[in-house]
Formats: C-alpha cells, sequence, structure tokens
C-alpha cells in the first residue's frame, strides 16, 4: 500500500483510536469532553478534545491532526538532513492524561506518520511513537504490568524490539539538567520504515491498541486510593519536571510550534497545577525517596520486579 491509500488508512486508524480514547474517558469520567475543531492557515487541522477538574482526571488531552506545509520544520529532520525544509504532510495522536490522585500516574502516547520530497528525490515516509508513564508513588506492580503490555505490543515484529524501543524511550524522555529520566519509560520509536509500509503500519497499531490495556488496570487501582496534603504536594513539584522536559526537549512540541499549528492543542500536555521549590529533597527512607533512588534511571523492570 503506498501513496493516498496509504495515508487514508493510517489517518483513518488514528481517528478511530481518538474516538476509541475519548470514550474512554468519557465513561470514567460520566462527562463529555470538549471539542475543539481546528484548521491551519498553512494547511490541514485536526481536532483536540480536553477535559479539565473532573472526577479522576484533573485534565485529560486527546487530540488528532493532520497537516501539511511546503518547509519540513527542523524538529523533523534531524535524522535526514538531505530533506530539511521539504514539503511535507503529517499526521498523528496525541494525548496526554493527568489524574487527579497523586499515587494515579501521569501518561503520554503519541502515534504519527510523515511523508515528504524534496525536489529531484524519491518520497520518504516514516512512522514514530510509543507511551511512557510518569508515576509520582510507583507500585511494583503496576510498573510491570506497564511494561509487559508494552512487550505484548511488540512480541509479534521480532526479537529484542521491546528492548530496543524501551531503551530509545529511556534515552528520550531523559531530563539532563536533572540527571533523571521523567518516569518508568515504555516505549518509542521514530524514523520507522524498516521492513516496509505494511509491517511498519502494523507495529503502529499495535502500540495504539495496547495503550489502553497498559493503563486502564492501573488507573482503576489507584484512582480513588486515599491520599493527603503531604502527597499532592509532592505530585504537584514532580509535575514540575514534566514541564521542564516538554518545554526544553520535547521534539513533538517544538515540531507543532515550528510548524505553526494552534498553540492551545500543542500545549495541552502541560499540567494545569505544579509547583517549584529551591533544591528540595526528599526525606531520606520517605516514600517520595524510592521514587528517587529506585525509578528515575534506566532499569530492566521485567527482570528486576518479576
Amino acid at each position: 500500500m503506498t501513496g493516498l491509500k496509504a495515508g487514508e488508512a493510517v489517518k483513518a486508524y488514528l481517528t478511530g483510536l481518538h474516538e476509541r480514547i475519548t470514550l474512554a474517558v468519557e465513561s470514567l469520567e460520566g462527562r463529555r469532553l470538549r471539542r475543539d475543531a481546528w484548521q491551519r492557515a498553512e494547511g490541514g487541522g485536526g481536532e483536540t478534545r480536553m477535559l479539565s477538574d473532573g472526577g479522576v482526571f484533573e485534565r485529560a488531552g486527546v487530540g488528532f491532526s493532520h497537516v501539511r506545509g511546503e518547509g519540513l520544520p527542523a524538529s523533523a529532520s534531524q535524522l535526514r538532513p538531505q530533506i530539511a525544509g521539504a514539503p511535507f504532510e503529517a499526521m498523528g495522536l496525541s494525548l496526554v492524561f493527568h489524574p487527579c490522585n497523586p499515587y494515579a500516574p501521569t501518561t503520554h502516547a503519541n502515534l504519527r506518520f510523515l511523508t515528504t520530497s524534496a525536489p529531484g528525490q524519491t518520497a520518504t515516509w516514516w512512522f514514530g511513537g510509543g507511551f511512557d508513564l510518569t508515576p509520582y508513588y510507583p507500585f511494583d506492580e503496576d510498573v510491570l504490568h506497564w511494561h509487559r503490555t508494552a512487550r505484548a505490543a511488540c512480541a509479534p515484529f521480532g526479537a529484542g524490539l521491546y528492548e530496543k524501543f524501551k531503551d530509545a524511550c529511556d534515552r528520550y524522555f531523559f531530563l539532563p539538567h536533572r540527571n533523571e529520566t521523567r518516569g518508568v519509560g515504555g516505549l518509542f520509536f521514530d524514523d520507522l520504515s524498516e521492513g516496509g509500509f505494511e509491517r511498519c503500519f502494523a507495529l503502529l497499531k499495535s502500540v495504539g491498541d495496547h495503550f489502553l490495556p497498559a493503563y486502564l488496570p492501573i488507573l482503576e487501582r489507584r484512582k480513588d486510593q486515599p491520599y493527603g496534603e503531604r502527597q499532592r504536594e509532592f505530585q504537584l513539584y514532580r509535575r514540575g519536571r514534566y514541564v521542564e522536559f516538554n518545554l526544553i526537549y520535547d521534539r513533538g512540541t517544538l515540531f507543532g510550534l515550528q510548524s505553526r499549528g494552534r498553540t492551545e492543542s500543542i500545549l495541552m500536555s502541560l499540567p494545569p497545577r505544579v509547583r517549584w521549590e529551591y533544591d528540595w529533597q526528599p526525606p531520606a527512607g520517605s516514600p517520595e525517596a524510592r521514587l528517587y533512588e529506585e525509578f528515575l534511571a534506566p532499569r530492566d523492570y521485567l527482570v528486576d520486579l518479576a
């Protein structure tokens, strides 16, 4: 499958997943997400669906975009400098969920498809995406379930793929200025075209289809767990790391801004409430210290927590 039909197939899958995830959030909250359709002056548009101040989620945003442009942004051509500035078409689904309960982890997922053609060159396409988990109070069973589901998403596509994508996730979602990972990782891939369109598209769909099975059981276990002011304050403090990563390092944020996408949709990933403290350190032996000591550096969770 190539050309127009390929793009139509990817769009149909992503919009269908957009709807499935929306319905899952609405079922949990018992209310409808706000829907904002938008158009981009340079070509294309999308729809952002957002919920704030819910019973489960303080913010839940899931958006689909399909944009076109005459000049590929620099953030999308780092691995292929020969196509920098070429005409492009990009579509993707992106979501971030910030639960109310500090014991329930934040999560992010992204799936994207990009095509471009430079003058005198064959058209180029690739897939990217993945999902990752950012707990504030990690539970071993939750982290183990998350990574087992991530491994299951990759299993049909060859040995070692989960390990490759997990390593890429650990390296991508890393804050050099803090010397820590953003969370416990998951899957990340970019510039994926090896093996042909059908294989790559099937892999994208497998990752997308495994997101809700990876996250919802964790959320169900934690969303009603009792907590106090200490846990809430720590959640807000650690959310600061999420903001730092998204605004300094995240290529998706940069692509959206450089391609002149809708700013409100691009920045929907930011938590509505957050705090910073000067040189704060967790008390020794505390649950907060356990996050720092055991979960903010790459680990083989499938071995360590089994």
